[in-house]
């Protein structure tokens, strides 16, 4: 039996006493195992499910996922105590001085009059804190781990704060249109296929960027717009005592324009 006292509510400082209780020799014989890579997509996973419960403005999932993503944060830090490197302490302490230094605004004696200068701010801050002394070194360290659409993003936003960027949308649909063209031809030839859909893909964010859309937030919509005229479709099959696969193509799309059409 570990040493641990059950409460009516518990606090920060449970939670890294039971994650260490989970780990020690006594615990649970799956946390020791468990090791950052073996984390990395549960991770993920809890940080898109807090994601989901902000969409849904559902404030007891939201505590609940929230919860999930700091267990996650803890148990990557208790895997750093065990080895040496650095604690959950040493995590706290690297996040209070990074937002000290990021805010001189409000710690020190600078100025900022809106959101906007502080976000110009709050970025040359960043690249004096990593060492970045170019553009190109700060697109460097956008994270690969990102999903491609906002990853795209985050290196044109970067690149449109030096100056790479057009005038307006009309440059960005322009772009658009080249890339689908190339597209096209890529798939007549079988070549270059995959390369050609990235460059359809990296256009299109910069379209949505124009228009102060997260494609990410876009896509998603998209699929969820495609989920529910699927069922239409499905719907409309069973109406006529028929299944899917008893329809041909050309039925099917018939289906799916009324679906569109309602």
């Amino acid at each position: 039996m570990v040493n641990f006292k059950v409460k009516s509510r518990y606090n920060y400082n449970d939670l890294l006493q039971i994650i260490q209780i989970l780990r020690s020799p006594e615990g649970c014989p799956w946390d020791r195992e468990q090791t950052h890579a073996s984390l990395r997509r549960g991770m993920l996973e809890e940080a898109y499910e807090a994601a989901e419960a902000i969409d849904c403005d559902d404030k007891t999932k939201l505590c609940e996922e929230l919860g999930d993503v700091l267990m996650q944060v803890v148990f990557h830090a208790d895997i750093e105590r065990e080895r040496g490197r650095f604690t959950m302490a040493d995590v706290i302490d690297g996040v209070v001085k990074k937002l000290v230094f990021r805010h001189p605004h409000v710690f020190g004696s600078a100025h900022e009059d809106s959101a906007e200068s502080v976000l110009v701010s709050w970025e040359a801050l960043k690249r004096q804190e990593k060492g970045q002394a170019s553009t190109a070194e700060a697109l460097d360290g956008v994270a690969r781990s990102l999903p491609g659409l906002w990853r795209a993003e985050k290196l044109q936003a970067k690149a449109a704060k030096a100056g790479f960027d057009w005038a307006d949308i009309s440059g960005a649909l322009d772009k658009l249109e080249e890339e689908v063209a190339e597209l096209r031809q890529a798939v007549e030839a079988q070549s270059h296929i995959r390369e050609e859909l990235g460059d359809v893909l990296f256009a299109a964010v910069k379209v949505a960027r124009f228009s102060d859309i997260d494609p990410e937030a876009a896509i998603n919509d998209t699929c969820e717009k495609f989920i529910h005229r699927f069922a239409a479709v499905e719907q409309g099959a069973m109406a006529q005592g028929r299944t899917l696969s008893e329809l041909t193509l050309e039925e099917m799309t018939a289906l799916w324009n009324g679906a569109k059409r309602s």
